[in-house]
């Protein structure tokens, strides 16, 4: 009996300290910070809403080890979130699975992983998928899909079929790749009078596409710009707004507010602190992140108040050269009323630019 109690009350102890050691005493041998980690901030960005819609920042291109990315689908979110994302796509192969050998999973599962981590933390995660093909076709992702199982057909057309039988939003990834070649094939002008195709990327990681910006204008195709991570976003992005993404302009802040707003072609793709897009969205990015004021009207000095977190570049009269106006910060310079100011990082097409008056 004696040799009982003496077991149980060793037991106890045991268990005493054991939950003392997880809890983390706030003492003299070890002090916790909760909250210190990255994990639980966000990088605000400033970037300004336009009239009638909420501007939204996403990323629709992105992978996971459920195909041929380094990083679980959970942790994509957190990394969006952590760089303030609103909204991502978990896009993963169908044809290319390098690790399915090791992960062998249904190819739904990436996005239910994703989309549950979405849910929890306040992100819009859409479901989506990229169809992996040789060109001409190249590679689209389908966007808002139901179910990739049916999309992992053998013809890549009935694969397109399948997806926009789903309500898909297709785009058309990285034109360029991977002959450094942008060319648009008879099978992406069918799918475009089709209406089957309603975007392109004009720019991909760390690649940009210019002459993709004139296909825009001409096709009536949506600017895109998305990272196509595969590895960290760490790795490969420091600090704040150096992440590609594609500003998306939005009835509301909803994975059918973003459906909505891209088959109705309201997108400005942001990249390298370039703008690109209709002018109609670039004029109004500028017009509500800058604020004029006039300081002496006879001679044109003004100051402009950029209340963004967006870099501009202008260039007006006789310079040569573009001046910033840093995100933030006032700038005070000499520019007579009605005089045009070009913003050389906003491209309404390839070596075009927005072109308006600031007073």
């Amino acid at each position: 009996m004696k040799l009982n109690k003496i077991f149980y009350a060793l037991a106890f102890c045991s268990v005493g300290l054991s939950w003392q050691a997880s809890a983390q005493l706030q003492n003299a041998d070890v002090y916790e910070y909760p909250g210190a980690g990255q994990e639980n901030n966000r990088y605000y960005i400033n970037i300004p809403d336009i009239d009638g819609y909420e501007t939204l920042k996403c990323d629709f291109h992105i992978h996971t080890v459920f195909s041929d990315g380094k990083v679980w689908p959970d942790m994509r979110v957190d990394e969006a979130w952590n760089e303030g994302l609103d909204a991502i796509a978990i896009t993963d192969h169908i044809e290319y699975r390098p690790n399915k050998t090791i992960i062998n999973a249904d190819l739904n599962k990436s996005n239910e992983i994703a989309r549950k981590r979405g849910a929890q933390i306040g992100l819009i995660v859409i479901k989506g998928t990229e169809i992996t093909r040789k060109k001409p076709l190249g590679h689209l992702n389908a966007l808002f899909v139901q179910d990739v199982n049916k999309i992992d057909v053998p013809n890549e057309l009935d694969a397109v079929d399948e997806a926009v039988k789903q309500g898909a939003y297709i785009l058309w990834n990285h034109p360029g790749w991977p002959n450094d070649t942008s060319t648009i094939y008879p099978v992406h002008k069918k799918l475009i009078a089709q209406k089957k195709l309603h975007g392109v990327e004009v720019f991909n990681s760390t690649e940009s596409y210019p002459k993709v910006l004139d296909w825009c204008n001409e096709l009536g195709l949506a600017h895109f710009a998305n990272s196509d991570l595969h590895y960290t976003s760490a790795n490969m992005y420091s600090g704040k707004l150096q992440r590609p993404m594609t500003l998306v302009f939005a009835k509301e802040r909803s994975e059918e507010g973003v459906k909505e707003a891209l088959f109705a072609g309201r997108t400005v793709a942001f990249y390298n602190n370039n703008l690109s897009g209709m002018e109609k969205y670039l004029r109004e990015i500028v017009k509500k992140s800058l604020f004029v004021k006039v300081i002496n009207k006879e001679k044109g000095v003004i100051e402009v108040c950029n209340k963004s977190d967006l870099l501009f570049q202008v260039r007006y009269g006789k310079l040569m050269y573009s001046i910033p106006l840093h995100p933030n910060q006032v700038t005070r310079i000499e520019l007579a009323s009605g005089v045009d100011v070009t913003f050389t990082n906003c491209l309404v097409g390839q070596d075009k630019f927005l072109v308006t008056k600031l007073w």
